[in-house]
């Protein structure tokens, strides 16, 4: 089963990290990664620039509108996500657990649904 960890968090309360720290945080990410890879779980994953870097899309009256921002003021903002493959939801979980925005934020899971082409 697949699976879209989301990962949310509050983009004021963002830790300000030395270089040091930086470096370690970093590295475990990276860490993360290469254990979801071993595991043989791992598909994909990207991260996302601030919300104030989006742009809404709308269809009003047949006529497509497109605003800067985001479409709902909210504290919690989409960072980015990891696509798995795994054997069931708890499995799913026990990898939300280890994403570093599990400690600041919130992580969503969600099943993933496949559209065939007919």
């Amino acid at each position: 089963m697949k699976y879209m960890l989301l990962f949310y968090a509050n983009a004021s309360q963002a830790p300000h990290y030395t270089a040091e720290e930086g470096r370690a945080a970093r590295q475990g990410w990276f860490d993360l990664l290469a254990d979801m890879k071993a595991a043989g779980v791992y598909l994909s994953n990207h991260g996302l620039t601030p919300v104030t870097d989006a742009t809404t899309v709308r269809v009003q009256n047949g006529e497509t509108v497109a605003t800067p921002g985001p479409f709902a003021e909210t504290d919690e903002q989409l960072g980015g996500y990891f696509l798995l493959d795994c054997k069931n939801l708890d499995e799913a979980i026990g990898w939300a657990a280890k994403i570093p925005y599990a400690k600041s934020g919130s992580i969503e899971i969600r099943p993933v649904i496949t559209y065939a082409e007919r």
